[in-house]
Order: C-alpha cells, then sequence, then structure tokens
C-alpha cells in the first residue's frame, strides 16, 4: 500500500501558473507555501493513517450516540488545537483570517488523506461565513469562536424523507414559541448529524416557516446547538454506505427543538445557498484530490509490476506498455486539469468582481471535477488489474469514496441543467460572456478558439430550444471540454516537457458529441 503523499507541488504550480493568484492583493505565494507544508506534514502524518482503518471499522450508534472510529478523536483533538478549524475565520473570532485559496487547498489536502474525516470537519467555514453574512452580533459572538476553536462542528441539515433536491417539499416545521422558535420533523443524510470528536455541533436547519403552497418562498433557516437542544433531536439511524464509512451520515428527529432564526424569515435558502456553494467547490476539490490519489498509487505501482518484455527483450514493467502509459496519462490529465478549473473559479470567486462569471463557472467544476475523480479512481483499478479490486492497495477504497461526488450537494444532472438554463440566461447571459472571456484570456491556442466560435454557435441552439434540459447533459459537456482544453494550454505554457506531451494527449480527445447540434429537443 502507497502512504498518502500530498500534492502539494502540484497545487501550488496550479494556484500560481494556472488561476494567476498572484494577482489578488492578498495573495501572498511563499506564506501560502509554508501554511500548506505544515498541514501536508500533519496531514501525512497524522490524519492519513486512520483512513484505511477508520474505513474498515467505520462509525456505530450505540444508545443514540454516535462512537466514530479509534483514532479520529485524538486526531481531531491535534487538529483543533493547530488552529486548522478556524482557518478562514475573522482574527477577532480567535481565526487566522486566511483567504479562500489556502483554505481550499487545505481541503483538498485534507480529502485525500481523510476524505471521510473531512467531511465531517469541514462545513465549518460555510457555516463561519454563513453567520457573518446572515447571522445577529450575538450568533456570531456565541458560536465563530467556539468553531474556530474546534469546540464546535457544524451541519446542514437540508435533506428529507421524499425531499431531496426538490426543496420545495420540504415538511420540516419551525414555529415560534414564545421570543424563539421550536423546529419539529426529519432531515436524512445529514453529514455528521452527531459524532464524539466535538464538545457540541451547530446544526444549521432548513425550516418551513410558511405554507407548502408557498414553496421555497415559506422557508427560513435556524441554528440550533446540540448540547442545547439536549434530547429534543434524536438519531434514529446511521446510513450503512458504500464508501465513506468513517464519516457517519445521519437520520435525524426534531421534536420541538429550540432554535434561533437566521437571517430572514422566508430567506432561508439563500442564506442556506453561502454554505451550498463552499460545499460544491469543496466537492469539486475532493474530485480532484481522488483523482490525483488514485494517479499516484497507479503510477508507482505500474513502474514496478515486472509485465512482458520491451522490444529488446529486456524486462518490462507495466508502465512500459501503451495501453497503461495512455490510462496514467488520463488520469495525469484530468487530475491537473481539473484542479485548473477548480481554482480558477475560486481566483474569480476571490476577486469579487465578476459573481457572473463565478455563478457559470461552480457548477462546471462541480460536475467536471467528480466526474475526474470517479473516472481516474476508475482506470487505476483497471491498471492495478486483479490488485486494483483488492482494498489492500486502497484504489478501491478510493473509487468508493470517490463516487458520491457526483451525487451530493445537488447531483450533477441538476448541475448541467442549471448550466444549460439559469446559467445561459442570468443576468442577461452575462456569465457566458465572461466565460468565453476567460478563455480567451487563458489561451490563443487556434484549437481551443475554433472550439469557442462552435461553443457561441451551440450557445444559441440552446437558447432556441423548445425543451433546453434534453440538451442540458450535452452542452454541459461540451463546455467542461472546453474549459479542459483551455487550462491544458495554460498548463502548457510552463515549456515542461511532460505538460506539452499531456497537451497534446488532451487536444486529442474525442469531442463528448458533434457540435452544433440541433436544439429541437
Amino acid at each position: 500500500m502507497k502512504p498518502f503523499e500530498a500534492p502539494l507541488d502540484d497545487i501550488l504550480f496550479s494556484l500560481d501558473h494556472v488561476a494567476g493568484a498572484g494577482a489578488l492583493a492578498d495573495w501572498d505565494g511563499a506564506l501560502a507555501g509554508e501554511i500548506l507544508g505544515h498541514f501536508a506534514a500533519f496531514a501525512e502524518g497524522v490524519i492519513a493513517p486512520l483512513d484505511e482503518p477508520g474505513d474498515a471499522q467505520g462509525c456505530r450508534l450505540e444508545n443514540g450516540a454516535v462512537k466514530m472510529p479509534d483514532g479520529f478523536a485524538a486526531a481531531y483533538a491535534e487538529l483543533a488545537e493547530g488552529g486548522w478549524q478556524g482557518l478562514t475565520a475573522p482574527e477577532t473570532f480567535g481565526g487566522m483570517a486566511q483567504n479562500q485559496l489556502v483554505a481550499a487547498a487545505v481541503s483538498e489536502i485534507f480529502s485525500g488523506a481523510n476524505h471521510a474525516m473531512q467531511m465531517v470537519c469541514n462545513l465549518v467555514p460555510g457555516a463561519v461565513a454563513t453567520l457573518l453574512r446572515f447571522g445577529t452580533e450575538a450568533q456570531q459572538q456565541t458560536w465563530i469562536p467556539r468553531l474556530a476553536a474546534g469546540e464546535a462542528l457544524s451541519t446542514m441539515c437540508l435533506t428529507e424523507p421524499g425531499a431531496g433536491s426538490d426543496l420545495s417539499r420540504l415538511r420540516c416545521k419551525a414555529e415560534k414559541v414564545g421570543n424563539g422558535w421550536a423546529i419539529t420533523g426529519e432531515k436524512i443524510f445529514i453529514s455528521g448529524g452527531d459524532q464524539d470528536m466535538s464538545d457540541d455541533i451547530l446544526h444549521l436547519v432548513l425550516a418551513r416557516t410558511g405554507t407548502r403552497e408557498e414553496g421555497i418562498k415559506g422557508l427560513s433557516l435556524f441554528l440550533t446547538g446540540k448540547k442545547e437542544a439536549g434530547r429534543t433531536i434524536s438519531i434514529t439511524r446511521i446510513e450503512e454506505k458504500l464508501g465513506l464509512h468513517a464519516s457517519p451520515t445521519c437520520q435525524m428527529a426534531f421534536d420541538g427543538t429550540p432554535a434561533q432564526l437566521v437571517g430572514e424569515e422566508g430567506a432561508g435558502l439563500a442564506a442556506m445557498f453561502t454554505v451550498m456553494n463552499h460545499a460544491r467547490i469543496d466537492v469539486a476539490l475532493q474530485g480532484v484530490v481522488h483523482a490525483s490519489r488514485a494517479h499516484d498509487i497507479a503510477r508507482s505501482y505500474a513502474d514496478q509490476r515486472v509485465q512482458g518484455r520491451r522490444p529488446d527483450g529486456s524486462e518490462a514493467v507495466l508502465s512500459d506498455h501503451a495501453d497503461v502509459r495512455r490510462m496514467l496519462d488520463e488520469q495525469r490529465a484530468l487530475t491537473l486539469g481539473a484542479r485548473g478549473m477548480a481554482h480558477l473559479t475560486l481566483v474569480a470567486l476571490e476577486r469579487g468582481d465578476n459573481p457572473a462569471l463565478v455563478d457559470f463557472l461552480t457548477p462546471l467544476c462541480k460536475v467536471f471535477c467528480s466526474e475526474a475523480g470517479i473516472r481516474a479512481a476508475d482506470l487505476g483499478i483497471q491498471i492495478l488489474g486483479g490488485y486494483g479490486y483488492l482494498p489492500e492497495y486502497r484504489v478501491s477504497q478510493t473509487w468508493r469514496d470517490a463516487r458520491i461526488t457526483s451525487i451530493y450537494e445537488g447531483a450533477n444532472g441538476i448541475h448541467e441543467l442549471a448550466t444549460t438554463t439559469r446559467g445561459l440566461k442570468l443576468h442577461g447571459g452575462a456569465g457566458a460572456d465572461a466565460f468565453l472571456a476567460m478563455i480567451g484570456n487563458l489561451t490563443d491556442d487556434a484549437d481551443v478558439l475554433s472550439i469557442c466560435s462552435q461553443w457561441r454557435e451551440t450557445r444559441e441552439t440552446v437558447l432556441a430550444a423548445r425543451d433546453p434540459a434534453a440538451l442540458a447533459h450535452d452542452f454541459t459537456q461540451l463546455t467542461c471540454e472546453l474549459f479542459l482544453r483551455a487550462v491544458w494550454a495554460r498548463i502548457a505554457d510552463s515549456e515542461d516537457p511532460e505538460m506539452i506531451r499531456l497537451r497534446e494527449f488532451v487536444m486529442r480527445r474525442p469531442l463528448p458529441v458533434n457540435f452544433p447540434f440541433s436544439g429541437n429537443g
């Protein structure tokens, strides 16, 4: 089994050379490298060794409380002691006040070392951002210092039985009780709904304050703490899952749970989107690091496994064979390209001057990066052959853990639909126009610019279609492919021979579908 190694050099290269982080006023590349180096050492030495045994042992529900796998609580205590939970929190609340790029890089390394543990810990930055934007001063003073110190972790309580992606069907209710509120109902698929690592848990709960007929306009956002709620919150089960066995996915019942309104009544979905948008980029980077991990395992194995002969008759290793090299190249190309896509989106987010572009890029990253992780892990199993199918080489766990990324935080089909409908029309199409402008800024490669021209025609076809939803998958896949090729043109500007070779590999990829295509729907 190959131990986890944080892809630190690749991350820093992508932030600097591909995404242009150096142009940001608050970017300090040397400081970022130092911070990431410290976290990488911690992740490799403390968090990663718990990944395999945690997967084997899993979580368990005992007397209504979740027990994490052995060693997780001690590792979390070290994580909190190091201040990592407060990485993006303002200094006035005890945080480090680092920007989103540093936080994203830390999150990627964390996911690669132990995705299950990262799942439980990494909703905190989104919760802090939500409280800073929508919370009262009292809510901020009560919770942000505790989140930053690691005394509390947080959850995002949306999904209910019969109400997954369609939030208008939510039934969990909040009713006024005196000067406060009380929540009653069920939530399912709640990551970290309970655990024994932190002293308390901040639950952000989307609940109905209006009528069912009001749909999402009748939803409001609330906060409640595990300790304060006491027995009014119960964990009724934890799900047995394909992967992420060490991450407790809980079914929760609220029974008159005391809660506080966050933001305005009836505006809960807008407030919750602060957490959700953070989570979607986080999921994209989970896909990236799973692709990276799968490639690292596969390359190490293929470079050592003796198999067949070279043309000169000497012993060959797997990586000497053309088909294996093809699969390794695809893994590497997906990893570096997907990471560049996510980092460009994060730089645009941090820059803050083009929200329409960020809105357009975010679902693309969620779709492409999650699918890149699944694809690279699947290729890793194939490269290792029978050994890839065995758990001891870890690539099978990589595939199992990566598989959820195309499902949670909005199934990829929903993001494809959002790209093709809302994304093309929002702000008068400003996001799509900004996307094309970004592609032009990334490269003047003739092949990429030719695809841009065809993409413009295809966009008009989609906009004119009677049923644009029928074109959503194909159009999003084409858009992602265009984005990928532009990123690789930028990567290859480094003049590194391997990068130039991989750029040619990417440019030879067949387009997902022929386009422009008919939009009759």
